[in-house]
């Protein structure tokens, strides 16, 4: 019996985050009041089944996608016509002397802006949520937004979708092999590598997590005129909209 409910607690934390591995579920386990070591979770997963969703390779190559858990909302239709009417979100891997690190950021279409991050050393569903959570801290009011992914797991997850709920959020993810289905948001990754782990080499991890923070916050969202925001910088192109609002109070 004691087996089976270990089991079973191992198993709610592979469906909240398919990327943990058996270490992972075991610390999550004990978390929900099932103790047992480590060697334990790992003969109990092997047994049961539970394999983590992660590979030890880059992302996208040779991963099979999981099933959508949103419909696609998007359609390939990036345009927004005001502020958190639509964001785009990803991850994206970077080499350091230390190993590999993640991050995911969220773009908000109208401004081009990126409202969200998050930066780990683990590409766990965590990961996605933190972004989410300090998007939501930037914008406040955000109820009815569209968030459009890929089919990570991190997106899939139960974790993002409890949290999606939370905020009165829609899920959006497109299809499988359709890079264009997330495009706009792949054109933000190809800057940010090449403006950041390109041309500066970081042997740690905190290095290159204060450079990617200083790039987004100073030079992406201040610095650099975007033609599609009529030469404005994503914060300028906010402060300009909110110009009227400003005069008329």
């Amino acid at each position: 019996m004691l087996r089976a409910y270990r089991i079973n607690a191992l198993h709610d934390a592979h469906h909240d985050d398919p990327t943990f591995g058996y270490r992972y579920l075991a610390d999550e386990a004990r978390r929900a009041g099932w103790r047992m070591s480590r060697r334990t979770a790992w003969k109990l997963c092997s047994q049961a089944g539970i394999l983590s969703s992660a590979q030890p390779r880059r992302r996208g190559k040779g991963k099979k996608a999981g099933p959508p858990v949103f419909d696609d909302h998007v359609q390939r239709v990036f345009r927004a016509d005001a502020p958190n009417r639509l964001w785009l979100t990803d991850i994206t891997e970077h080499r350091t002397g230390e190993g590999k690190l993640y991050c995911c950021a969220i773009k908000d279409v109208f401004s081009n802006r990126i409202v969200g991050y998050s930066i780990s050393d683990r590409m766990t569903a965590k990961l996605a949520v933190d972004a989410v959570r300090g998007a939501v801290a930037t914008r406040g009011e955000i109820a009815g937004c569209i968030l459009h992914a890929d089919r990570g797991s991190q997106f899939r997850s139960r974790a993002m979708a409890r949290e999606l709920r939370r905020h009165d959020m829609v899920g959006s993810m497109g299809r499988v092999g359709a890079a264009g289905d997330n495009a706009a948001m792949e054109s933000f990754w190809s800057l940010l590598q090449t403006n950041v782990p390109n041309q500066q080499r970081r042997t740690t991890g905190q290095e290159l997590r204060l450079t990617i923070v200083v790039w987004i916050e100073r030079k992406y969202h201040r610095q650099r005129a975007q033609d599609a925001l009529g030469g404005l910088t994503p914060i300028e192109f906010e402060a300009k909209l909110t110009e009227p609002l400003t005069l008329a109070a």
